[in-house]
């Protein structure tokens, strides 16, 4: 049984076999007569429960197509459903849902939540997100690197606004993987020293640049995610907003770049914010590929974490 909490927690053997076989699978679906069934059903028989206390798009749908692709059945649970932590404890949960499901997917608020689940679940727990990280999104974003432009490892990535838990994700990614990072953002957001410590530790160069201008150049991936949080009151985004302006990805930005630099957004995107719609509808742009991605990487984290 393997838990899927963090990119940092994952054997970089591990990764780089998830992120092929993703891709092997994605080939698969594309290789067969539309309409038809995977030939592998590696989940026929197993259920997965999908709990979100956070609300969810694409990680609510890619999770749940992704376990019925594979043969297996869902049960989506809200927080509301679940009232994690309230009343009874997280732990209890945790051992009672094992003795029901196969599989538990959470996205939560706090880190502790998950931690606590896969302390005492009997089956394997996949982090969907916390306000900590976002290891998913970045096994997709890694996948869809590599099937444009080959190899990750030794390029550079620059991060621009908001060093948040897709950025500690991304520096995890760094270390595990092999490439240098970027961080272009203002002082109060930078990532935590831990996440960029990790990736120093792990050999690779780490930079913080707070011209955004400076920080592109060379650039083979800029990646920008959401000034705001839907939980944010109108004036924290009013602030964040205007701390943030000089950090938008458009194109002068993008020019800075190499002209192949390739451009993600984890989505749900702010247009004309933290990026404009002609940077994410242009040519360097691979936001949907990127989206798509979160549904194959993800099947292949699954069959990982069950070993099947």
């Amino acid at each position: 049984m393997n838990h899927f909490l963090d990119i940092h927690q994952t054997d970089p053997t591990a990764l780089r076999q998830m992120i092929e076989n993703a891709g092997r699978m994605k080939q698969a679906r594309l290789d067969r007569p539309r309409g038809a069934p995977d030939d592998e059903q590696p989940l026929a028989g197993r259920m997965v429960a999908l709990i979100f206390e956070k609300p969810s798009t694409r990680t609510r749908v890619s999770f749940d197509v992704g376990v019925r692709q594979m043969g297996g059945q869902t049960m989506v649970l809200s927080g509301n459903d679940m009232q994690l932590g309230h009343g009874e404890t997280i732990a209890d949960t945790a051992r009672v849902l094992s003795r029901y499901v196969d599989m538990i997917m959470i996205r939560t608020f706090d880190e502790s939540v998950l931690t606590e689940m896969a302390d005492y679940a009997d089956v394997p727990v996949i982090n969907g997100l916390t306000d900590r990280t976002h290891p998913c999104q970045i096994m997709a974003d890694i996948m869809t690197f590599e099937e444009h432009r080959g190899p990750i490892a030794g390029k550079k990535v620059v991060w621009t606004g908001d060093g948040n838990n897709v950025c500690a994700s991304f520096l995890h990614a760094a270390g595990q993987f092999g490439f240098d990072f970027t961080f272009s953002g203002p002082p109060q957001l930078d990532p935590e020293p831990e996440f960029v410590g990790f990736a120093r530790q792990k050999g690779v160069s780490v930079t913080i640049e707070r011209d955004a201008r400076v920080a592109v150049q060379g650039a083979d991936l800029v990646v920008a995610d959401t000034w705001v949080s839907m939980h944010d009151a109108q004036s924290a985004r009013e602030r964040r907003h205007n701390m943030l302006r000089p950090y938008q990805v458009n194109a002068a930005l993008m020019a800075e770049a190499r002209p192949d630099a390739l451009f993600m957004h984890c989505l749900p995107a702010h247009r004309e914010e933290e990026v404009t719609s002609e940077v994410m509808d242009g040519p360097n742009s691979v936001i949907f590929d990127e989206a798509e991605n979160r549904l194959h990487a993800q099947k292949a984290v699954m069959r990982w974490c069950l070993g099947v």
